[in-house]
């Protein structure tokens, strides 16, 4: 069976890596490769060991069962065997599917208020919230590169790093707006209103190669002004890049210096400029398609939190969580929504192949 040679061929290359990683004949950046690759090999084989587990099973209950005194428990073995191997089929066609480069990268995430004014602010830094104790659940870090907050302490727009292996894997699917139904603190008539704020979900890209030519850019630098401690406006160490190619402009003013504002805004243009390629590169694909649980576009509704309900509805895939406060509080709610959409993804992707 053509997959069988597949599996065996894993099985092969997984084990060859090994030898190579253990012989000390293999360079720092070489073996920083290998083991990432083995990472992810190792992650499959438990699965190519019980499948062909099962096929074994399988053909010795059959070679049983012309045994009379074995023949009841040969078939007994072989129901069980054959009602296991789909689902084992299944897990592997999944475990199988083309990986996102990206899925091991850290995030840079934005969230910006909109419709709503100040209730829409108040939403953005609730969301803002939920990702950063979702993060600290999963032991990833989080630092704040730029930030406008409101009076009321919400925020018009404020933007992220996530650094933990796996995390854009998790939270890509988080990307479009967010919409709320609740009673503002400020209404006095006690009636709901509906606000929304836009999240998009950028993989890091440390160690991609994305070239930015100096002539390509326009550092500007200029005194911070909020809240930031004694060294706000006195001293030039905000830093604006201009991306003339894209138009892409990034500020940063959270950190002290100059020097490490400029460190972060690089940071969030060279994820801007690699989300920003592998979108081209979707496009340009034949096999481009809508998926069902969304482009990553920042524009597209995907979520609705209603508080009187205390309901969470992700419209892609018709999913509602009665499980506002835990979704809010980053919790194992939000991990089940999570999980829905990751299998949603998985499902429709193993439709659409060939």
């Amino acid at each position: 069976m053509v997959i069988d040679d597949k599996l065996k061929d894993i099985q092969r290359r997984a084990a060859d890596i090994a030898e190579q990683m253990n012989s000390g004949n293999v360079s720092g950046a070489e073996l920083t490769k290998l083991s990432k690759e083995y990472s992810q090999l190792t992650e499959i084989l438990p699965l190519i060991d019980e499948y062909f587990q099962v096929r074994q099973g399988i053909d010795d209950a059959n070679e049983m069962l012309g045994d009379a005194e074995l023949k009841s428990i040969a078939a007994e073995q072989l129901t069980e065997l054959n009602h296991k191997l789909p689902e084992i089929e299944k897990k592997l066609q999944i475990a199988l599917l083309p990986r996102d480069e990206a899925d091991d990268n850290g995030v840079i995430m934005e969230i910006r208020a909109g419709v709503g004014g100040e209730e829409s602010a108040l939403f953005a830094g609730d969301l803002y919230n939920q990702y950063k104790s979702y993060a600290m659940r999963h032991g990833w870090r989080t630092e704040v590169i730029e930030e406008n907050p409101t009076s009321l302490h919400g925020y018009k727009e404020i933007i992220f790093k996530i650094d933990g292996v796996g995390a854009y894997a998790r939270m890509k699917f988080e990307s479009g707006i967010h919409r709320v139904q609740r009673v503002p603190e400020t209404e006095a008539g006690g009636r709901i209103h509906t606000s929304a704020a836009s999240v998009a979900v950028m993989p890091e890209a440390k160690d991609i190669d994305i070239v930015i030519e100096d002539k390509d850019i326009r550092i500007d630098v200029f005194r911070a002004s909020g809240a930031g401690g004694q060294h706000v406006n006195k001293t030039d160490s905000a830093v604006r890049i201009t991306h003339f190619p894209t138009g892409i402009v990034v500020t940063c003013q959270n950190e002290r210096s100059q020097f490490q504002n400029k460190a972060a805004a690089m940071d969030v243009l060279r994820s801007k400029l690699y989300e920003k390629q592998r979108a081209e590169q979707v496009n340009a694909s034949n096999s481009a398609r809508k998926s069902m649980v969304g482009s990553g576009d920042r524009s597209e509704k995907i979520r609705t939190y209603n508080f009187p309900e205390q309901r969470v509805t992700d419209h892609r895939i018709k999913l509602t969580l009665y499980k506002l406060d835990d979704i809010l509080a980053g919790g194992a709610a939000l991990d089940e929504m999570i999980d829905a959409l990751t299998a949603a993804d998985q499902l429709e992707r193993l439709a659409n192949m060939d």
